[in-house]
């Protein structure tokens, strides 16, 4: 793989603090998607906005309202890993589907995949711009858009199980399993929108724990120990 998007949930860049940032856990991922830059391959990153807010769960304001609050976690999530990617040694950019004054860069495609062409590690924040749309189908999105090879999913667990493991110990984890499994078994491994773009677009997904040593590194050079979903 020469290109990948790398989605990282906003829990897992909490570590055990399960809010805010971890400053270890960002500096370990940035070491270790520098590996990956050193290797000549292209990363594009979205991050969650779950270590601050998920709008899903409030029930006192309009969907619409909190969905942007969502969106603009993400964009403080993108500017804050950047910037410790910067500390470890490697240029960015930070794009997102809204102005945001000189904060960030109005995505295009063209612009996206000029700053990977320069040696950039570029963030896409800000989800699609738009409510009712997840981060993980904004990940699909740009993953699509940008011609990536897979789109890489580091979560808080280290992949799909049958059931969700914190509810039941006995769960089973899946290495393989194709995307309309997904769908048919309703697993959540993304939303469904997110897996029919998937399927749609023949996009593979490597889902893995975060939280994992070197899980990142790993996973792209073959000791991958998490679920690879095949379209």
């Amino acid at each position: 793989m020469k290109r990948v998007l790398l989605k990282l949930s906003g829990e897992a860049l909490a570590g055990e603090k399960k809010t805010g940032f971890d400053e270890a856990t960002c500096i370990g991922v940035a070491k270790q998607v520098r590996r990956l830059t050193e290797d000549g391959i292209q990363v594009a990153i979205v991050t969650g906005g779950g270590n601050f807010w998920r709008g899903r769960t409030s029930e006192t304001i309009d969907r619409t309202k909190a969905d942007q609050i969502g969106m603009l976690a993400t964009v403080m999530n993108c500017i804050y890993v950047s910037d410790i990617f910067r500390y470890t040694g490697m240029k960015t950019e930070v794009f997102t589907p809204f102005v945001c004054g000189s904060f960030t860069s109005l995505f295009s495609k063209d612009a996206a995949v000029e700053a990977m062409e320069e040696g950039k590690v570029i963030f896409f924040a800000g989800g699609t711009g738009h409510p009712y749309f997840s981060t993980d189908t904004g990940a699909v999105l740009r993953a699509v858009e940008i011609e990536a090879d897979a789109m890489l999913l580091a979560k808080a667990i280290d992949g799909i199980y049958d059931s969700d493991p914190k509810v039941n110990p006995a769960a089973v984890k899946y290495d393989e399993i194709s995307i309309q499994d997904v769908i048919d078994q309703k697993l959540a491994a993304v939303d469904l929108t997110a897996s029919i773009m998937c399927m749609e677009n023949k996009m593979p997904m490597l889902v893995f724990g975060l939280n994992e040593e070197n899980s990142i590194v790993r996973t792209m050079s073959g000791s991958f120990t998490g679920t690879k979903v095949t379209v």
